[in-house]
């Protein structure tokens, strides 16, 4: 979560000077290239015939939905506008483990998770922020395709493993993103600061690769829809390093909903226990860590 957070002001920083279409397929590239690495290093098998329709959900969710949709978004609106769609993550990642992941958490569950949901939006709002239908759909959009791909993941980890999954489905995408990077890469590297090329350096390693190693173990281990409500305390990590890197506002607002939401997060996390059959009884091995 922690390297999450860091992710939208990151992807700010590069589409300063970069086009948003470039970013997400450099990063994936970048990823990919290292997660092939890592595939072939540890000399893992093929997944089954039946892991591929995952690994492609997976990959239109988390490796080229969401990264895309946010970029293009934050052209529009400000990374402090897109924690409002931020604070929607975890009941999308839940929802999508009800459907994907065979999850029941019972009702009071869905109680704290909106309660914390609208802790996040309404910080948000409280900070004046103007509606941008072009982004704000944007954002929508890339918040349900990243809860399928989290959950989705997740699923599949149980089976091949957190940095597995996302390596496959980085591999999966590889020759695509290498192509759209080449064809959409910057016509002149003059204008393209420093910050630029640190904030894809960051999205390409840590938010598309790395994050997902821990990410993906802990939703298998935990539970889909228990451990993605930690994703409710992202927006404000998130907004802390707006402040740093971007000189975003933040006030002492933000404490006081960050003790609502991790309020919220407590509770879901109790409430989360009750799990379907099929994930009790799933196995957790991992293979490499």
């Amino acid at each position: 979560m922690l390297i999450f957070s860091g992710s939208l002001p990151a992807t700010r920083l590069a589409v300063f000077d970069l086009d948003p279409v470039f970013v997400t397929t450099a990063r994936a590239a970048i990823a990919g290239l290292i997660g092939s690495g890592l595939l072939l290093v540890f000399k893992e098998k093929l997944p089954g015939r039946g892991d591929v329709i995952s690994l492609c959900l997976v990959t239109l969710g988390v490796v080229l939905g969401f990264p895309l949709l946010t970029a293009l978004a934050l052209k529009h609106i400000t990374s402090a506008h897109s924690v409002v769609f931020i604070g929607l993550l975890p009941v999308s990642t839940a929802i999508f483990g009800v459907i994907r992941g065979g999850e029941r958490p019972p009702l009071v569950f869905w109680i704290f998770s909106c309660l914390g949901s609208a802790f996040v939006a309404s910080f948000a709002l409280s900070k004046g922020i103007e509606v941008s239908p072009v982004g704000d759909l944007l954002m929508l959009a890339a918040i349900v395709v990243c809860g399928l791909g989290y959950a989705e993941g997740a699923k599949l980890s149980r089976r091949l493993g957190g940095w597995q999954v996302i390596s496959w489905a980085l591999l999966l995408a590889l020759p695509f993103m290498l192509v759209l990077a080449f064809i959409t890469r910057p016509a002149s590297l003059d204008g393209v600061r420093l910050s630029a090329w640190l904030g894809l350096g960051y999205v390409s390693l840590f938010s598309m690769l790395i994050g997902f190693v821990f990410w993906y173990r802990g939703l298998a281990q935990g539970g889909i829809a228990g451990v993605g409500q930690l994703q409710l305390l992202q927006p404000f990590f998130g907004l802390g390093l707006a402040a740093l890197l971007l000189g975003e506002e933040v006030t002492w607002l933000m404490l006081v909903m960050t003790l609502g939401v991790v309020l919220c997060v407590a509770g879901t996390k109790r409430f989360s226990k009750r799990k379907s059959h099929a994930h009790a009884g799933a196995n957790p091995v991992f293979k490499h860590g």
